[in-house]
Formats: C-alpha cells, structure tokens, sequence
C-alpha cells in the first residue's frame, strides 16, 4: 500500500513543469553545469564570489548600485541590530518597530507620495495587496506579461469572486477592449509592471493612465526593476511618466537598487490605513527585520543626495560599454534600459551550456529558460552593477565573443530580415 506522502510526490511529479525542470537536470547533474539551486561560499569585494570552489565575477546580482557593500549601509544594519536586536517577534498588526515608521516616513519623501506601507517583499505586496483593492463587484484587468506575483494575487482576487480579465501585453487598444467585454462593475484597478524585467520594456504608462481615468480605474504599477535605477533620484518610472502619483499606486523593492529587505506600496495616507486592514500578507506575515529598517534610511539618505547622480553614471556607463560591445558581436541584445541586458540564445539546452561555459571561463551569468520565458527563447540575462570594473564587462565580452565561435548564438541580423 502507498503512503499518502508517495502518493502526493507521485502526484506532483506528473506536473508538466516538474517533469521539464527535472528532465534538464537530468542531462546536466552538476549544478555547475544547469547553474540552478547554487551554493555562494563566499562574497568578496569587486563583484567576486565562490561557487563550488571556483571564485567567478558575478553578473547575476540585482544590487544595481553596489549598495549591498556600501561602508556605510552596512554600519546601519549594526546599529539596527544593536537597536532591536535580531527580530521584534511581532505581526506588524500588533506593533511597529520605530525604525519601521522612519523608514516609511523617508521612503515616502524620496519617492514623492504621501505615505509608504512596507511589506516584506514584492510578491507579499502584490499577494496582499491586490485582492485587498478588489472585491466582488470590482474589476482586475492584469497585463498578460505582468509579474508572476501580479498573477497569483490575480489568482486570489478571481477566486474571491472579483471579475479578472487579461490584456495584450503593454497595448492600450487591448486593454480598452478588456474594458468593452467585461460585466458592469464598481471600481477597476489596471496592474502592470514598471519595468519588464525579461526584456526591459517599459510600459506606455501616459496612454494606459489616461483610459484608466476614463474608464473609474487605478493604475497598480509593480515598478520593482525601477526602483533605485530609473527617474529622477531613482524613484522609477512612475513620476516621470505620469508627474504625479494622482491616480496611481506603486509597488518599489528595497532588495535590488536598495540592497536591503522588504518592499513598499506607495499610496495616500488614507489609502495606507485600507492596505493595513485589508492586505492578508500584511497582517498574517512577518515584518521586516528591523536591522534593514534602518539600511534602508541610510539608502534613502544616498539617493537624495548629490552622489546619487554618481552611482547612476557609473551604472549607466557600464550598461552602455556591456550593450555595446554585445551588439559589435552581432547578436540579438534585449533590455538596456534599466541595468539588465539579455542575450538570445534559443533553445534550452544550448541556454544552460552556454552559462556552464561563462562559468567554467569565470564569469556567473544567469541562463534563463521556459516557463520564465517562451519555449526554446532562452537567454542568458546579463544584470550590470555600477561597481563592475570595466576589464570585468571587457572580459565578459570577449568570453562571449568565444561562446559565439561554439555555439551558433542568433544573430541581430537574421533577427531584423525576419521581422
């Protein structure tokens, strides 16, 4: 007789997913090679780390900034934890560390909003916060590409009884027409992303405001890969786009540009207090731990500072000088807007020993495949930061440069004459 845990693990093996993921990890045993599910030994200083013994340059950190070894941010996470102690033990429904209101506090002053509620991460934000806006006589329109965070909280509003409906990925035309199929409703709330992070499109964000405000809808903007990177003293995508934040409500990280924990909504005061009442993942999940309340002050601190314009030109200069020189080479180069550059590789076996050669000649790239992107488009996903020496990016060049002469990378070219 089968035990019922055999039973769900045979179960959950006929999941197509877990059947594709296990059947590469099949052709590739070594971790070294499918580069997933890593152990780092060791961080050092020059975006160097250890990997399974073998010290690499790391290209795939999301610390855009360089933050995460900043002198002083790290001084703040040993004041916050000579201040609170490792964790304050209590759901932020029950009570707030102080640093947790003057972390909100700044954070809404940097970002030009009235209040900021902090959560945990983005994908608690947009899981609380999503089918906490909407209920049963409400609409969720989500845009087909938006994050998989969006979707889940999607998941949970629909399954709440809220109308969900999709539409063609950054398309005002399709999105009025989600708004001309769907019931009667109340209030509607559009969610979408600030930035796509596979790609770095960003959104029309004026054209999808403006039939917001025509059809009783909020824009939810999810701008996690803006923040810190894009617009004025980094405050995303948003402000510049929009000028205000009027008919908008925006989700920022504080894990990338940051390089601290957690993640915000920026809202009304009003709005602020509803979210606390309303957003499950608020109430039912942990905070914040308080040391990182206080590093994301001292972060707030740099970007309204005159070093700021620092940070970001050293950034963009080495996103120009990667993107550069991977267009030279003639291959099909995506994003560059914000600190995130892909390579087209294709089909996904070619994607995971492409990664496995840049690790072996000691550089760590992500090599991303189905489902995070369409079947047989894998890429490898070049993520910039602005403490990148300029022989680490000449270097991933020419390591690039000698993939190409082994595996046959599609070329920009091809791309253009089939379009």
């Amino acid at each position: 007789m089968n035990m019922p845990m055999q039973l769900l693990t045979e179960r959950m093996r006929q999941s197509g997913i877990i059947r594709f993921i296990e059947y590469f990890a099949s052709l590739f045993p070594d971790a070294r090679l499918h580069l997933k599910d890593l152990v780092v030994e060791e961080i050092g200083p020059g975006r160097r780390m250890r990997i399974a013994g073998k010290e690499v340059v790391n290209f795939g950190s999301d610390s855009f900034l360089g933050l995460d070894q900043d002198e002083r941010v790290k001084a703040a996470v040993r004041r916050g934890l000579d201040r609170w102690g490792t964790h304050n033990g209590a759901s932020r429904a029950f009570s707030s560390v102080q640093s947790n209101l003057e972390a909100e506090e700044k954070l809404a002053r940097w970002l030009g909003t009235e209040a900021t509620l902090i959560f945990p991460s983005v994908t608690l934000a947009n899981l609380g916060a999503l089918p906490g806006l909407v209920g049963k006589q409400d609409l969720l329109i989500v845009d087909e590409q938006a994050h998989n965070s969006i979707q889940e909280g999607a998941r949970i509003a629909k399954a709440n009884g809220v109308q969900v409906v999709s539409f063609s990925h950054c398309d005002p035309k399709a999105l009025l027409e989600a708004f001309d199929q769907v019931n009667k409703y109340r209030v509607a709330v559009v969610a979408i992303d600030g930035v796509y992070s596979m790609s770095g499109e960003l959104p029309p964000l004026r054209e999808l405001n403006d039939i917001c405000l025509q059809r009783k809808a909020v824009l939810y903007v999810d701008d996690a890969h803006g923040t810190g990177v894009i617009g004025k003293q980094g405050r995303g995508t948003v402000l510049d786009a929009l000028g205000d934040y009027s008919n908008t409500l925006v989700v920022g990280s504080l894990s990338k540009g940051f390089s601290c924990a957690g993640a915000f909504v920026g809202c009304t005061n009003e709005m602020k207090q509803l979210l606390k009442m309303r957003s499950n993942t608020f109430i039912f999940g942990g905070p914040v731990v308080p040391p990182y309340l206080d590093a994301i002050c001292q972060v707030c601190d740099i970007l309204m500072s005159s070093e700021f314009e620092q940070l970001l030109g050293r950034l963009h200069a080495n996103l120009t000088h990667l993107r550069t020189g991977l267009s030279q080479l003639g291959l099909v180069v995506q994003g560059g807007i914000t600190p995130i550059l892909s390579v087209l590789v294709g089909n996904e076996e070619e994607t995971l020993k492409s990664g496995s050669f840049l690790f072996d000649q000691g550089y760590y790239v992500q090599s991303v495949t189905f489902p995070a992107v369409p079947y047989h488009a894998g890429v490898l996903r070049i993520q910039v930061n602005a403490n990148h020496t300029i022989e680490q990016i000449e270097g991933l060049i020419e390591t690039i440069r000698k993939l190409s002469r082994s595996i046959a990378l599609p070329r920009a070219i091809d791309q253009a004459r089939a379009a």
